[in-house]
């Protein structure tokens, strides 16, 4: 039998740790790990200028071309209606007669007033006449008498002339109980019945009898933000859709510009007119605008990619001699994945295409082919 005591178990553990420390060495260093990392290859372009050919798109508003509340100028009863909401009218058709009985007696008293003094004033011209017929015979009419018949008919007749000017007025203010239409349209709104008491204060102006609007020809207005109103021109094409519409497009051109912006929003207002014969627009539609921002001139073209916009500036990445060059860079326009650049740039440059702030200024960098 083989008896094994502590001292024998020691030796044996103890070989064991030393043969297997004898396995143990040191590998060479990796060479390739060691060296230097090669610079990584980027996709570089050519740098050149074209004509950059964009359009802006934004909301407009359609509005009628023509717009107009209208109300009574003096206090009165509304008598009848003509027309009502939806109801097409022309230039002076009569939408409504109001009735006001105390007109029709002042008219009446500024009448007999006016014939009171055409005859006073027919009285003095005829006194006037045959003094100064007398008079041609002399000796037989003093120079004064003359003198004062010829003051009291021209006083007569000014007081004849204020008569009518009051008739006339009465006349004109009791031809306010028609309400006509001061141009052609379509009536959108009506506020009042028969039998409403209506007026220029008090109750029953607080609302239009009528709102008339002018569908047949609309503006399309549009508040373009500053940077866009240097390519706005008069006479511009312009297309827009609305969704009420789907699949169809307009067409206007711009008509009018403000020339100023907004002093909240800093834009310029933009007015196009829309023919609307059909009447299929309607004011208070909103429609979306496609406005062509096109120039004559030819600029620097790069992909969205190729233009860093990092905390610092916004710069494109230059490669020169095989190392990476930050350029300051402006940005103009941008559309379908392409910007204008302005900048210490020229024709032939190799720009990175995908660029960013993570390939720094100066670091190596290769292109592949």
């Amino acid at each position: 039998m083989i008896r094994i005591t502590n001292k024998t178990l020691y030796q044996a553990l103890m070989a064991a740790v030393v043969l297997a420390g004898c396995g143990v060495s040191q590998s060479k260093p990796d060479s390739d790990k060691t060296a230097a990392a090669a610079p990584a290859g980027v996709k570089a372009f050519a740098l050149e200028k074209d004509i950059f050919s964009a359009s802006l798109k934004m909301p407009g508003e359609l509005i009628a071309f023509q717009q107009v509340d209208l109300y009574a100028k003096v206090n009165s009863f509304v008598q009848k209606l003509y027309v009502d909401v939806g109801s097409t009218v022309t230039a002076g058709q009569v939408l409504a007669t109001l009735e006001a009985p105390e007109l029709n007696a002042q008219l009446a008293g500024a009448e007999s007033r006016l014939h009171s003094q055409e005859a006073v004033y027919l009285a003095s011209k005829a006194n006037y006449d045959r003094l100064y017929k007398t008079s041609q015979t002399p000796g037989t009419v003093s120079q004064n008498d003359l003198d004062l018949a010829l003051a009291k008919q021209k006083s007569d007749y000014a007081q004849q002339e204020a008569a009518r000017a009051a008739y006339r007025e009465v006349a004109d203010t009791r031809n306010y109980l028609q309400i006509r239409a001061p141009f052609s349209g379509v009536i959108s709104a009506r506020n009042v019945s028969a039998g409403a008491y209506v007026g220029p204060s008090g109750r029953g102006s607080e609302y239009p009898l009528f709102t008339l609007q002018e569908q047949k020809k609309l503006r399309l207005v549009l508040a373009v933000p500053e940077a866009y109103t240097s390519y706005l021109k008069n006479k511009s094409e312009v297309s827009f859709t609305v969704k009420s519409l789907a699949g169809q497009e307009f067409k206007a051109s711009i008509n009018r510009l403000s020339g100023a912006l907004d002093s909240r929003l800093r834009s310029q207002r933009v007015e196009m007119d829309v023919a609307n014969n059909d009447k299929k627009l309607l004011p208070g539609m909103v429609a979306e605008v496609n406005i062509p921002l096109n120039t004559a001139d030819s600029v620097f073209i790069v992909p969205v990619t190729a233009v860093v916009n990092s905390t610092e500036k916004i710069f494109v990445i230059r490669v020169n001699n095989q190392k990476a060059e930050w350029v300051d860079v402006r940005k103009g326009r941008e559309a379908d994945g392409k910007v204008e650049i302005f900048g210490n740039l020229t024709t032939g440059d190799m720009l990175m295409e995908k660029a960013n702030d993570e390939v720094r200024n100066g670091s190596a960098v290769t292109v592949n082919k």
